[in-house]
């Protein structure tokens, strides 16, 4: 004779795995959730169409060879600052971490300081004063010195953090051997740390990339200014061209960061199979 088994489903050490008809009620909030956000998306659509964003003449402005010279210089210069401030963010945020692992305490203070204030301060705070104290003539540089520090800071913590998370016993082990603390860092710690916080290093030059919009405060002729300025001027009778300029400028803002993600991911793979074979040799 058999038996007819009912599969329970497994409860979790925080809560009650949900009943039938929990789930239907799940179900049912997030049928509603997908027709409320289907409603505003087209309640968006429907105003934005009343208002004429949708007319074709707005995408008139990208036929005009002096447009699209305008992207390409926008797109250079984004890139130009974010190149600038990801070399100069990395290697102060080396030098950063490196001063808060210090055996000395006032260069591990003063490193500490300089990390929590600059995190703490607002960026654009930060990109404004640059500019209207030292660099009103060049805006590029008060858009790559303010990202500089800023997220030079952030990459202190995550060199910091990943060295950290390396187990003791490896720096413990190498000490033994007679190794100096520049041998222990250079040559055990930071290779081995590499492979975990390399993510978020990658993480936050993504974040510096998108950061760059901020030069346009600055008056920084970088991708957003660029959009702006063709956005604010009318063509005709169809009004001014918000709607195609975002979807013109949006999509490049997103496939930039995907390659960026995209080579992250990339070394990170690479070193995971260089790493794999220099264990399979060992062995």
């Amino acid at each position: 004779m058999s038996k007819t088994s009912t599969r329970v489903p497994a409860a979790s050490v925080l809560y009650d795995a949900p009943g039938p008809r929990a789930r239907n009620r799940y179900r049912l909030f997030g049928v509603l959730s997908l027709l409320g956000v289907a409603g505003l998306l087209w309640y968006a659509f429907t105003a934005l169409d009343d208002n004429g964003q949708f007319d074709p003449q707005l995408w008139d402005a990208f036929q005009y060879n002096t447009v699209q010279q305008w992207i390409l210089e926008g797109l250079l210069a984004t890139l130009k600052a974010f190149g600038l401030a990801a070399l100069f963010s990395l290697t102060l945020g080396s030098l950063l971490a490196t001063g808060q692992l210090s055996d000395h305490r006032p260069v591990r203070w003063l490193c500490v300081s300089f990390v929590q204030f600059f995190r703490a301060m607002p960026l654009l705070i930060l990109i404004v004063a640059l500019y209207y104290a030292f660099f009103a003539k060049e805006p590029m540089w008060a858009l790559v010195l303010g990202l500089t520090l800023y997220n030079g800071s952030v990459q202190a913590e995550i060199i910091r953090s990943g060295v950290n998370a390396v187990p003791r016993g490896q720096a413990e082990a190498a000490y033994a051997l007679g190794m100096r603390k520049t041998q222990v860092m250079a040559g055990i710690l930071v290779p081995q740390a590499v492979r975990s916080m390399l993510p978020s290093m990658i993480g936050q030059l993504v974040v510096t990339l998108k950061d760059t919009s901020l030069g346009f405060i600055i008056t920084y002729q970088e991708l957003l200014f660029i959009g702006k300025k063709i956005a604010s001027q009318p063509l005709n009778a169809a009004g001014f061209p918000y709607i195609p300029v975002v979807l013109v400028i949006g999509p490049i803002y997103i496939l930039l960061c995907l390659l960026l993600t995209a080579l992250a991911r990339w070394i990170e793979a690479r070193g995971r199979r260089g790493a794999n074979r220099r264990t399979s040799a060992a062995a």
